[in-house]
């Protein structure tokens, strides 16, 4: 362990003033797990589970939102659909490859999709399309140690109790024999399987579909499927609804109306003026249904009216390029076409410059949500309204003139 690494975990660690060793920092950590060894008993974990998984284990400290003293805070902007523009985040080149995929998938597994369809309501291109966003169907190969994130993450993590329980899971997964440690690959954030699980949420939604008598979501495609499913029954899935509709918005859009406590009917949303793309027939159904306005690049870009199924696909992965590219991966399964609006050539600014902006929003009391540097629904709209005020023309969208507008206002 390097000398700067020592010195951050002895100030963490140590209130002695002298710099204590690599091997002080390693042993903190060890002490930290061992210290869970009551809460795992009590989930159900034998001792010689828990021995043999933890023994040798180390922390990783190059994984993304750690709190580290004395280092620069690590994390988020790691996470490509926080960072990047929506015409980089959804490719059509990876559209189209995974539509052609997913088409192929959907003939080799029909009897399961069909068996989850039936069962949760959930349409079969949606839960493909989950698995082709998250894991390219299983081909991407996951680069981290399961146990070992959520035990960093338990420890120096900014969600400390969080991952304090998923370790104690992950360490129950591995108890039960549903997976071995080799096998249990995740993302930095202790995401794991086809379909992406927290251990947390293996057991809240995992099914095991193929009845073979346990839930494996590392190689069953029946249960990870399934498993996706559950999850989004469980977070409110309706059945028969649409995720969201594009819409080609008026020109005197008020884009900052983008946000989701702004919820309308799609039929009013169509008597203000914003018309569904390519002579598209809503039913009354669809009319009577409930929409926000997504608006991804401000006035730029396609518009979308997006339905409570938006968010809960949201809820997967809280990002609304994620949800862009999962339901319009969904739709391509079953037709060819693109957006009807192409995306914008436009840029995004650092992400400390759009937390600049958040923190100048807060103080002048039009934004009242997380200061992350990312440009979603909320920072978006209180733009909009910044925008307004100022006298500058209102696209909702993070630009540099903003960005000078409030540093000469200061």
């Amino acid at each position: 362990m390097s000398f700067l690494r020592a010195l951050a975990f002895g100030l963490l660690f140590s209130t002695s003033p002298l710099v204590p060793s690599a091997h002080a920092a390693d042993a903190a950590f060890t002490q930290f797990i061992a210290s869970l060894w009551p809460e795992a008993q009590a989930a159900g974990v034998s001792r010689a589970t828990f021995d043999r998984e933890t023994r040798g284990l180390e922390p990783d400290y190059k994984l993304p939102d750690l709190i580290l003293p004395g280092r620069p805070a690590t994390g988020a902007p790691s996470q490509a659909e926080f960072v990047q523009v929506p015409a980089d985040y959804v490719k059509e080149a990876s559209i189209a490859r995974l539509a052609v995929e997913g088409q192929r998938l959907m003939q080799k597994h029909r009897a399961d999709l069909n068996e989850i369809e039936n069962r949760f309501g959930v349409p079969a291109t949606v839960v493909l399309a989950i698995w082709g966003r998250e894991t390219d169907y299983g081909r991407y190969k996951l680069p981290y140690d399961t146990l070992r994130v959520v035990a960093t993450q338990a420890y120096v993590g900014r969600r400390k109790d969080q991952y304090r329980t998923e370790f104690i899971l992950a360490l129950k997964i591995l108890g039960e024999g549903a997976v071995t440690r080799q096998e249990m690959r995740s993302s930095w954030a202790g995401a794991t399987g086809f379909t992406q699980f927290l251990p947390s949420e293996y057991y809240k939604h995992g099914v095991d579909l193929d009845a073979d008598g346990r839930i494996d979501i590392w190689h069953s495609v029946p249960d990870a499927l399934a498993s996706a499913a559950q999850q989004l029954v469980n977070k409110g899935w309706q059945k028969g609804v649409r995720w969201a509709y594009e819409v080609k918005a008026p020109a005197n859009v008020d884009c900052t109306m983008g946000v989701p406590e702004v919820t309308r009917p799609v039929g009013e949303w169509l008597g203000a003026g914003f018309v569904p793309v390519r002579g598209q027939k809503l039913s009354a159904t669809e009319q009577a249904q409930p929409a926000s306005l997504l608006q991804p690049e401000g006035i730029y870009g396609p518009a979308f009216l997006t339905t409570k199924n938006y968010f809960v696909i949201k809820e997967y992965n809280f990002s609304d390029l994620y949800v862009l590219f999962v339901g319009h991966l969904a739709d391509r399964m079953t037709s060819p076409a693109p957006f009807a609006t192409p995306w914008s050539a436009t840029t995004q600014l650092r992400t400390a410059d759009v937390e600049a902006m958040q923190r100048h929003l807060t103080r002048i009391g039009l934004y009242k949500d997380k200061l992350d540097g990312k440009a979603g629904m909320q920072t978006r709209a209180a733009l909009g309204a910044y925008q307004k005020s100022a006298g500058l023309k209102v696209d909702c969208w993070p630009s540099e003139a903003v960005l000078r507008s409030m540093a000469a206002a200061r």
